[in-house]
């Protein structure tokens, strides 16, 4: 794609090569419409909340290579990705996207499960005798 901005966003273990090019306003995910991608609603809705909140989005198109993790994780990397991208389009466009918390990668992951135990936080029982 020629000027476009790329950018790599996060969330859980889902990754998303995100590629931001002036156009009229499509999203393809994996080499699918976003419809055909994804089926939920609120996963759609939010990835798409940077170019609602800056009112852009009828002014780029979006494609996404997204993998690993689930539906929401990978919505929310692609969201990461999407305002990453329209950062490096539009410097000016930061201030509200950080505001809005869109530019902080949310690091929350799940936690490692710990030798000799059950799981990451679960214990055996413990017994006196």
């Amino acid at each position: 794609m020629k000027n476009a901005f790329y950018a790599t966003g996060k969330r859980k273990s889902a990754t998303a090569r995100t590629w931001l090019a002036p156009g009229s306003g499509k999203i393809i995910v994996n080499d699918q419409p976003l419809d055909g991608y994804f089926k939920l609603n609120t996963a759609k809705s939010v990835l798409i909340q940077p170019m609602q909140l800056t009112n852009t989005t009828t002014n780029y198109d979006v494609t996404v290579r997204v993998r690993g993790g689930g539906i929401t994780g990978q919505a929310g990397a692609i969201r990461h990705g999407i305002t990453k991208a329209l950062i490096l389009a539009e410097p000016d466009l930061r201030a509200a996207l950080k505001k809005a918390g869109f530019v902080t990668r949310d690091a929350r992951v799940k936690e490692r499960k710990k030798y000799g135990q059950p799981g990451a936080r679960k214990r055996f029982q413990f017994s006196k005798r």
